[in-house]
C-alpha cells in the first residue's frame, strides 16, 4: 500500500470526525444568544424592586411627615414608600438632622411627626380678645349689684325672684366686673358684692352714682312706661311719678 492510498483511506475517517464536531460547535453557538437573552430579561426584574438610596428615602420620609396633618406610623411610611425601603433607618437619620433645627422629628406614641422645637413654642402663641355675650341672668344680676351694692346673694335672689346660680356670679367675678365686698352685719355675716373699677371703666362711669336713673332708662326705651299690672294710676300722680324716679337708696350707694 502506497502513502497515497493510506492518505486517501484515512480521509473519510477525518471527515467523519470533523462532521461529528460541527454539531457540537453549532450547539454551543446557539446557546450563547439564549443565555444572553435570559440575563437581559433578569436585569430589569432586579432593578424594578431595587430600593432607592437611603438619602432619597430620608427625603421621602421628610415630605410625608411635613405634609401629614397627623402623626404617621412606620407601617404607613413603609406602605407609601417604594418596595425595599427602610423607613425606620431613614427616620433615625432624619431625626439626627433636625436635632438642632427650629422643628424636630418627634415620636408620638407609635407614630412620628414634625413639631416645633419646645424652646421656640412661645413664638407660636397668639393673644386674641374673646367676646362673650352675657346671659340674661348675668345682666340682671350685674344690674342689681350695680344699683343696690353692697348686696348679698340672698338679696339678689329676692329682687330677681329666682335663685342665682353659682356660674352666673363666677362669670362676673372672672370678668372682674364685680368683687367681694365687706360682710354684712347680720346673722351669718353673709358676704356682699360690689362693682369694680373695671366695670366703671367699661361703661365710662366715674362712680356707681352716675348710673342712669329710671327716667333715663325709660327715655332710652329700656324700661316700659306703662304701670305694672294690677296698678291703677290716680289722677294728679304725675308729681308722685317724678318722686319715684329716684330708686330708694340711690343716694346711699357706696363702694368699699
Amino acid at each position: 500500500m502506497t502513502e497515497t492510498d493510506a492518505t486517501t483511506g484515512g480521509a473519510p475517517g477525518a471527515a467523519e470526525e470533523e462532521d461529528a464536531r460541527a454539531p457540537e460547535l453549532t450547539e454551543g453557538v446557539e446557546e450563547t444568544p439564549s443565555t444572553a437573552g435570559n440575563e437581559a430579561s433578569e436585569k430589569p426584574r432586579e432593578t424594578l424592586f431595587e430600593a432607592p438610596p437611603l438619602a432619597e428615602q430620608e427625603r421621602m420620609v421628610e415630605a410625608i411627615l411635613f405634609a401629614s396633618a397627623e402623626p404617621v406610623t412606620v407601617r404607613e411610611l413603609e406602605a407609601r414608600m417604594p418596595h425595599g425601603s427602610d423607613p425606620a433607618e431613614a427616620l433615625v437619620r432624619l431625626r439626627g438632622h433636625y436635632e438642632d433645627r427650629g422643628v424636630r422629628v418627634v415620636r408620638v406614641g407609635d407614630a412620628w411627626a414634625i413639631r416645633t422645637a419646645p424652646d421656640l413654642g412661645f413664638l407660636m402663641q397668639k393673644e386674641t380678645v374673646e367676646t362673650r355675650k352675657l346671659s340674661r341672668a348675668a345682666i340682671e344680676t350685674l344690674a342689681i349689684i350695680a344699683y343696690h351694692q353692697p348686696v348679698t346673694r340672698a338679696e339678689i335672689e329676692e329682687i330677681r325672684g329666682v335663685s342665682v346660680s353659682r356660674g352666673t356670679v363666677d362669670q362676673l367675678l372672672e370678668m372682674e366686673w364685680i368683687r367681694f365686698g365687706r360682710r354684712k352685719m347680720t346673722p351669718g355675716r353673709p358676704v356682699t358684692f360690689v362693682v369694680t373699677q373695671d366695670f366703671l371703666d367699661e361703661f365710662a362711669l366715674e362712680s356707681a352714682r352716675d348710673l342712669p336713673g329710671l327716667k333715663e332708662l325709660r327715655s332710652a326705651g329700656l324700661l316700659d312706661n306703662r304701670p305694672p299690672p294690677g296698678t291703677i294710676p290716680l289722677p294728679g300722680d304725675s308729681a308722685g311719678d317724678e318722686d319715684e324716679d329716684e330708686a330708694p337708696g340711690q343716694s346711699e350707694l357706696f363702694e368699699d
